[in-house]
């Protein structure tokens, strides 16, 4: 009879197996929750990336000057154009140029910035 009994598991066996399937499960469903909020503010990055990028081409072809100015874009997003006269030398100034583009994710603040220099005429006093 002895052999008969141990042929099957015990219901703590069974619940201790059950647990540890559902701890198992909790973590992998955790890692995926996680992989896929990565990945949308991954592709929420890129997309401020693209939107400062073209508010820095929209200054190509235009005269320099010192400015501040900043606005909603839509989807969620702001920005803030700043260019600011850094040295001035033989009638040329070079100017810093910066791009930021944020936006909240969920409590949140997020922001992305490109910065860079483009030289100008200088203004005339």
């Amino acid at each position: 009879m002895r052999a008969e009994r141990q042929a099957g598991f015990t219901l703590l066996e069974a619940m201790v197996a059950f647990a540890i399937a559902a701890i198992a499960l909790a973590a992998l469903l955790q890692g995926g929750l996680l992989g896929l909020r990565s990945t949308q503010i991954a592709g929420r990055t890129e997309e401020a990336l693209a939107r400062a990028r073209s508010r820095l081409a929209a200054l190509e072809g235009r005269p320099v000057t010192a400015m501040d100015q900043r606005g909603e874009d839509g989807g969620g997003f702001s920005w803030r154009l700043r260019v600011v006269p850094e040295a001035s030398a033989g009638g040329v100034t070079l100017y810093a140029v910066s791009v930021a583009v944020g936006w909240r994710d969920g409590g949140e603040a997020r922001e992305v910035r490109l910065e860079t220099q483009r030289l100008g005429v200088t203004a005339a006093r």
